[in-house]
Parts: C-alpha cells; sequence; structure tokens
C-alpha cells in the first residue's frame, strides 16, 4: 500500500477502533448504575463513609457520566473555563440528586438513562458543529445546557440511590444523601483530573485536530448504543412476558432440558 493510500485509511481505522470500544463498553454501562444486594446489605451494616465510597464508585463506573463530561471539557483548554462548566454541571446534579431522593420523586431509572445517553449524543453533536452544519443555526448556550443536563443526570443519580434502604429518620437520610453526593463529587474530580490531563497532552501533537471530530463521532455512537440498551432494558423491565419467551415459558423450557427429567430409556439396550 502506498503510504499516502494508508494516511487516507488511517483516520477510518481509528473511527472503527473507536466504535468497537463503544461497542464494548455499551452493554457494561447498562448495568453499572445497579446497586448489588451486596452493596446494600454493606450499606446497612455500615457508616455513612459506605455511602461515600458507593458514590464515588458510581461515579467512576457511570460510563454515561463520564462520557458526557469528556464531551463537556474536550475543547476547553483554560483552567477558568473548565471550572465554570464543572461546577455547573455540578450544581445541577447536586440539586436533583439531594432533593429527589430526599423527597422520593423517582421515574423509571431506564428511562431517565435513556434520556442520559441522549445527552452524550447531544454533546458530541455540537461539539462537531452539528447546529451549523445541518441547521444553520448556532449553537444552544452551553453553560445552561450543561446546567440542564446537570439536573437530568443528577435524577439518574437520584433513581439509583433510591433502590438503597435510606432509613426513616430523616436527618439520618439526608446524611446519606449528602454522603453519597459527596462520593460522587470525589469521584468526578477524580475522573476529570485524568481526562483533562490526556486531552491537554493530546492537543499537543498533530493527531488532535484530524480526529478529534472522530473522537466525537464516537460520543454519538456510544450515546446511541446507550440509549439503545436503555429502552431494551425498559421494554424487559415493564413487559418481561412480551418477549419471544415469555418468563413461565422460558423456565418450563429449562426444566424439560433438565438432565433427570429427560431419561432416554429406549438406549439402555445395545
Amino acid at each position: 500500500m502506498k503510504p499516502e493510500q494508508a494516511r487516507n485509511l488511517a483516520p477510518w481505522r481509528s473511527a472503527t477502533w473507536l466504535t468497537a470500544a463503544v461497542a464494548l463498553i455499551a452493554p457494561f454501562a447498562a448495568v453499572a448504575h445497579g446497586i448489588s444486594d451486596a452493596d446494600k446489605q454493606r450499606m446497612l451494616d455500615g457508616g455513612y463513609l459506605q455511602y461515600v465510597g458507593l458514590g464515588a464508585t458510581h461515579m467512576l463506573t457511570g460510563y454515561d457520566h463520564l462520557l458526557f463530561l469528556f464531551g463537556v471539557v474536550f475543547f476547553l483548554t483554560t483552567f477558568k473555563d473548565i471550572a465554570r462548566f464543572v461546577t455547573a454541571f455540578t450544581l445541577g446534579h447536586c440539586i436533583t440528586l439531594i432533593f429527589a431522593t430526599f423527597l422520593q420523586i423517582t421515574w423509571n431509572y431506564f428511562l431517565v438513562d435513556a434520556l442520559i445517553a441522549i445527552s452524550v449524543i447531544y454533546k458530541g453533536f455540537d461539539n462537531n458543529g452539528g447546529f451549523q452544519k445541518h441547521f444553520g443555526i448556532r449553537s444552544p448556550n452551553l453553560l445552561a445546557v450543561v446546567f440542564g443536563f446537570g439536573l437530568l443526570h443528577g435524577f439518574g443519580l437520584s433513581t439509583r440511590l433510591q433502590q438503597l434502604p435510606l432509613g426513616d429518620d430523616k436527618s439520618s437520610i439526608l446524611m446519606r444523601i449528602l454522603s453519597f453526593n459527596v462520593g460522587v463529587e470525589i469521584g468526578q474530580i477524580a475522573a476529570l483530573s485524568a481526562m483533562v490531563a490526556l486531552l491537554a497532552l493530546w492537543r499537543k501533537r498533530p493527531s488532535f485536530p484530524r480526529f478529534s471530530v472522530l473522537a466525537n463521532m464516537a460520543l454519538v455512537y456510544a450515546g446511541a448504543l446507550l440509549l439503545l440498551t436503555q429502552l431494551h432494558g425498559y421494554q424487559h423491565d415493564t413487559d418481561p412476558n412480551g418477549f419471544r419467551f415469555p418468563a413461565q415459558e422460558h423456565r418450563h423450557e429449562h426444566e424439560d432440558m433438565d438432565i433427570e427429567k429427560s431419561t432416554d430409556t429406549g438406549r439402555d439396550e445395545l
């Protein structure tokens, strides 16, 4: 292959790798927000620090939150700008996380996470100048958009936190919510520090202008895969018997395959 042809194919190879990575991440993202039974028991047995740890872990494994933040800081180069936008996002998700949980306002978490996936699609689309290219208009105010999506992401965090037994005493409930929120912020700071450092190093390389469009296309693809995954989860959650093998029928299929119940006496003799 000629050098010129290799250079032309390089971006597409990179896009293929990015898409493959997104496809691998999406299924894990669908379950990353779940609160396991072990975590629930650990919360009951432990103190407020357990909620701090769970909040940090939840953010660091919350691929939809991390992808959105990656899109937010992708083109930000100064500490002042990063601080402004991250503060807007943090303020938004703190409001809904704390108040929605304390007031027990909830919704189907698959649908909330589907909307969060749309926020990832939006950020990749906006970063690539989608509004200017496809609609001939300026992008909506980014600070307001980031704050609005922060409210949405916080509601997503709240729906998951409400899966935990938070107790009956109002003050204890509030302290557990605040502890979880502190953990979320710790996880967010850790993730953002890594993102900003990697982006700062990448911007110094000649590949950044070439592949920045592909990176944001990958955000769009990631958001789309997350959206489909969450909608699929919602279908299973609301209508588990509406698929090819209804739950009861599926159980009978497994019972029919039980080796102890499938003795073939015709093979007992040669």
